[in-house]
């Protein structure tokens, strides 16, 4: 079957997976049939890791990625006959296979997609309906399928086949076949986000930024006219103090706090709630003689020298930053290297 396919209109290749899924549970709530692509496993230089998602519809929509764009016609293909035939399949493209150089990879890498139905002998609707609801109250998702036909496997250890995975302990795992190579788990964990406290200058310039590195952005400002949609388009905004907003936001390990208003009346609760929690980032706007008094203030609410030492202030590498842009520019870099090398 060659159906000469292209998506209409660009690829989008930086949608995180957790929004894929959410949107692959709302085609089907629309009554869509769908196919799900996964990148089970990659060699050389290949454009997507292990774990990436693509999603096609029946009528050809298709949100994600596999490659950056070189196979996705075959994928695409591949996902059309599985909703026709209401199974799965691996693909392999590589530099040493003809198909590779047909669809254009010839960056030196491999890739092994896994395309399965939704429904059919693919991932049931309730799996995936499951997989939306957890992800979407921030709690990791383990789902495991046969790597050849993209049936569903027993999730083992999780005691379901729903992809729930609460009661696993998922440190350190990524989505990827197993050593075995008999089931590819597709692995995700809550969202990467960011929740920043004053909708100020700088917030324009740091929340689209951290929003197109893949972290979801919260912002959280007191003075309703500064979180309004005109100054944060699509971007999540709560008019309301840090300390009452925050607990209901569920504040875990894979949350950054980012405090800018320069007013303490404002920023100084938002720290409190951040520094009685396990986020991995707090990074607080000003000089080094402001945060000194930053400081000196949570002493006297009763936090210890430890506490203060997670606080990152000024926040930012220290790049010379001038401008708004350079200064959210600075605050993103700080963030990403303390989440991804743990660094201080």
């Amino acid at each position: 079957m060659n159906t000469g396919l292209a998506p209409d209109g660009p690829l989008t290749a930086q949608v995180t997976n957790a929004a894929l899924v959410g949107k692959a549970a709302d085609w089907l709530a629309g009554g869509h049939r769908l196919a799900l692509a996964f990148v089970m496993q990659t060699w050389g230089s290949s454009p997507r890791p292990a774990g990436s998602l693509m999603l096609v519809r029946e009528d050809m929509a298709v949100e994600g990625s596999v490659s950056g764009g070189c196979i996705e016609g075959a994928v695409i293909e591949a996902a059309l006959i599985a909703l026709e035939t209401g199974t799965g399949q691996r693909l392999d493209f590589g530099v040493a296979d003809e198909t590779a150089w047909e669809v254009g990879l010839s960056c030196g890498g491999k890739i092994a997609v896994l395309v399965t139905p939704v429904a059919g002998g693919g991932l049931p609707a309730a799996s995936l309906k499951s997989m939306a609801a957890d992800i979407a109250a921030r709690r990791p998702v383990a789902i495991s399928f046969d790597p050849t036909t993209g049936a569903l496997l027993e999730t083992g250890d999780a005691g379901s086949d729903t992809g729930s995975a609460q009661n696993r302990d998922l440190s350190g795992r990524q989505s990827g076949l197993s050593d075995d190579r008999s089931c590819f788990e597709f692995i995700e964990m809550p969202p990467r986000r960011m929740i920043v406290v004053g909708g100020v200058h700088i917030t324009q310039f740091l929340a689209p930024m951290a929003q197109a590195a893949g972290y979801d952005v919260i912002v959280i400002d007191p003075r309703e006219v500064f979180v309004t949609d005109a100054r944060f388009p699509g971007i999540t905004c709560f008019g309301g103090w840090p300390d009452e907003v925050m607990p209901d936001l569920g504040l875990d390990e894979r949350t950054a706090i980012v405090t800018l208003t320069h007013d303490p009346k404002i920023d100084d609760p938002g720290l409190q709630s951040a520094l009685v929690s396990p986020v991995f980032y707090i990074g607080c706007l000003g000089s080094r003689r402001t945060h000194a008094a930053r400081c000196d203030r949570l002493q006297e609410a009763g936090f210890n020298e430890a506490d203060l030492q997670r606080l990152h202030g000024p926040a930012g590498l220290d790049i010379g930053a001038k401008t708004p842009a350079e200064i959210a520019v600075s605050i993103l870099a700080e963030m990403i290297i303390v989440e991804r090398r743990g660094g201080s």
